[in-house]
């Protein structure tokens, strides 16, 4: 019986179909190149990674053993990850509260060291549930649980306790409070601060805006006064990294996050469309990679930790925008900057 041309394809990218999982008989020019950079760094606070890591785009690269499918794929390949990163941001819990099960799973793939980022499940910072088809009959309607404290709690936080050491920030995420949504920026700041201050202490909280008029004197302040840390975004409709730094108190506590989405004004669905299958750089952005350079003589200077977390949207191919921000710091030394 002939391969269907999808079968072809699979098999290119996985290998014979008889193999299970095979180690590579040596490492990738990647590999070899940015893996001692990327301790360096960490062993300094400094943490680089991905957004997820379940990428064929980078076979090759990152991923070095042969597998028999995409599924065998999906469950190993982060092992070969934290191999290599310190870090990533699982965004798939936006989608759906963690699952203990996977936590174990995850925890149990990855070095000693390794920090997994986790974005909190929008059920938790929607206010009005856009008309999107993954919604379902709940599209365009109000959320009763935005910002609820108790199911935060229960529903995400606690299926965490099986990464133990290993869970790092707990991103949230608020997309972009359109007039019609019912949140103005001043309903904004006292409902977060209302249920910042009844979080348990002694975990890493970051915010992330998608509302450049947010980002206010007052903002900082509040998240300041919790110690939760501005997450630093490049994305669509945001000031690059780059502006955002030159904000007075935009460090908010003992570490920071870094986001490189998207470029200044580009659409998600654009950058997906302009960058798929995500195995190569195909539009440097100068601007932000020197954002996170910056982010990191920034933090360095302060003795501050700094999680930088890298899109496959922002120029391409994630692991080669850190390479390109690696080489940008060894040829500016950080003092330098």
């Amino acid at each position: 019986m002939a391969k269907r041309k999808s079968d072809e394809q699979t098999l290119s990218l996985f290998g014979d179909a008889a193999e299970q999982i095979e180690h590579a008989a040596s490492t990738s020019e990647y590999i070899e190149k940015n893996r001692p950079r990327i301790r360096r760094w960490a062993s300094q606070g400094i943490y680089f990674g991905g957004s997820s890591w379940k990428y064929i785009g980078w076979k090759g690269q990152i991923y070095n053993k042969k597998y028999s499918s995409k599924k065998l794929f999906e469950q190993n390949a982060l092992a070969e990850y934290s191999d290599i990163f310190p870090t990533v941001c699982a965004d798939f819990a936006l989608y759906d509260f963690p699952d203990p099960d996977k936590m174990n799973i995850i925890h149990d793939q990855t070095t000693d060291d390794f920090k997994i980022a986790l974005k909190v499940t929008d059920r938790i910072t929607i206010k009005r549930y856009p008309n999107l088809p993954r919604f379902g009959p709940k599209a365009g309607t109000e959320n009763p649980d935005f910002l609820n404290t108790e199911l935060f709690q229960d529903a995400f936080l606690k299926p965490l306790e099986a990464l133990k050491h290993k869970r790092g920030v707990i991103i949230f995420e608020f997309s972009t409070f359109h007039r019609n949504s019912g949140i103005s920026y001043d309903a904004f700041v006292q409902l977060l601060d209302d249920f910042l201050s009844k979080l348990p202490k002694g975990i890493d909280y970051a915010v992330e805006l998608r509302n450049s008029d947010f980002l206010t004197e007052e903002y900082l302040k509040m998240l300041q006064s919790h110690g939760v840390a501005h997450l630093l975004n490049n994305w669509t409709r945001m000031p690059p990294i780059i502006q955002q730094l030159q904000i007075a108190g935009v460090f908010t506590t003992k570490f920071s996050v870094a986001r490189a989405l998207l470029k200044t004004g580009r659409r998600y669905e654009d950058a997906v469309r302009l960058f798929q299958p995500y195995n190569e750089i195909k539009e440097e952005n100068p601007e932000l990679r020197m954002g996170v350079a910056e982010a990191v003589r920034h933090c360095i200077a302060d003795g501050r930790a700094l999680y930088a977390y890298i899109n496959n949207r922002a120029e391409g191919n994630s692991p080669k925008t850190i390479e390109g921000i690696l080489d940008m710091l060894d040829r500016y030394p950080v003092e330098k900057l």
